[in-house]
């Protein structure tokens, strides 16, 4: 007998693609592989924790989350998405990954097909695989939009299709029409949509739409890791009906028992506090995405224009990306994102002008070879 006996569950996912590659960047690399923000967290947040240490608030909170930080979730979903999800329908999380981890094992029976985009966020193919659920790609159009007719196709019979807009890798940003097509569909198919919306406050030039304004069976997951340049923190959070919430609970009590409590209140100084700092890295963003699409455009690379987020999916030939790698120039194979992307690659535009430019460079050197 095998002495080292692990699930075939375990065993048929890889190590995400994105952490191999920032672990193993050298000092001179110039590292556009990861998507964390390259701003400090805000100083009123910092102080709330620290003032949250000095107070001995660093016990156990209830499962769910502070009362107050789940209040001040709720008055952020009326104010900002129009949305009505009372504090007992919200459950703060180890980050958004917690939330969407939970949800699978909530939901998902073995074998039940989980939809998500194709190429899109690494995570959600592994967690229904973990899950015991089959992950099925959504194909995109050219515009890396979600091909709404082929998604309907493949909706009946499914159990969850997970829904992120703006999008990781693509950046693209979903038309509220586009949306509104999917939920309406997809509920009366019976299948739950989970919407991903962690990039909701970098859009340029478009609009961000909350999938549950067009369906009850929906679940909104959301996080302050982008917005507030938390990602160190792990503070997410999931809301939707009480039904799904109940469960997702108990999946929360077992692995996580609650977020930690100092994140907690940071959070709530986010949440509460001056917005003024989430508008600047707003800005600060789309004058990096702009500096880079014309970067590249200039390389002769042509993809279209990202909506949102702080990601570029640009096209990429597996020779090319090799010496781009070679090069010290750390980026994403599009292969990480699905089976629909193989020539692309993603790069991440949470790093300075001046690196940015550093980036652009190096690539333009190596094309000249």
């Amino acid at each position: 007998m095998e002495p080292y006996r692990c699930t075939k569950r375990c065993r048929g996912i890889e190590i995400s693609g994105i952490r191999k590659l920032f672990e193993a960047a050298g000092p001179w690399s110039i590292n556009l592989g990861l998507g964390q923000p390259d701003f400090d967290t805000p100083e009123h947040i910092k102080q709330a924790a620290i003032a949250a240490i000095r107070e001995g608030k660093t016990g156990y909170t209830p499962n769910t989350g502070i009362p107050e930080l789940r209040e001040a979730i709720s008055a952020k979903f009326a104010r900002e998405n129009g949305l009505a999800y009372a504090p007992d329908q919200i459950i703060v999380t180890a980050g958004a990954s917690e939330a969407l981890h939970i949800i699978m094992h909530a939901l998902v029976e073995e074998g039940d097909r989980v939809l998500f985009q194709d190429p899109g966020f690494v995570s959600y193919a592994s967690l229904a695989t973990l899950a015991g659920g089959c992950p099925v790609g959504v194909p995109l159009d050219g515009k890396f939009h979600i091909n709404v007719e082929a998604a309907k196709e493949l909706m009946d019979g499914a159990r969850i299709f997970v829904l992120n807009s703006p999008a990781n890798p693509t950046g693209a940003v979903e038309p509220e029409d586009s949306i509104r097509a999917i939920v309406e569909y997809a509920n009366d198919a019976g299948v739950t949509v989970v919407s991903d919306e962690v990039y909701e406050h970098f859009i340029y030039g478009a609009h961000h739409t909350s999938a549950a304004r067009f369906g009850e069976d929906v679940i909104t997951v959301n996080a302050t890791s982008k917005t507030y340049a938390m990602t160190g923190w792990r503070i997410g959070y999931l809301a939707g009906p009480k039904e799904y919430t109940d469960q997702c609970l108990k999946v929360h009590q077992y692995c996580q028992a609650c977020a930690t409590s100092i994140s907690q209140y940071a959070a709530l100084a986010a949440y509460t506090g001056n917005q003024g700092c989430v508008e600047e890295m707003r800005t600060e963003y789309q004058a990096r995405r702009d500096l880079l699409y014309s970067g590249l455009k200039g390389l002769g690379i042509d993809f279209p224009l990202p909506e949102g987020a702080f990601y570029i999916f640009s096209p990429m030939s597996p020779a090319l990306l090799e010496r781009v790698l070679a090069a010290g120039v750390v980026i994403v194979p599009g292969t990480a994102f699905g089976c629909n992307a193989p020539d692309y690659a993603r790069f991440s535009y949470a790093a300075s002008r001046q690196v940015l430019q550093q980036a652009v460079d190096r690539i333009g050197s190596v094309m000249e070879e």
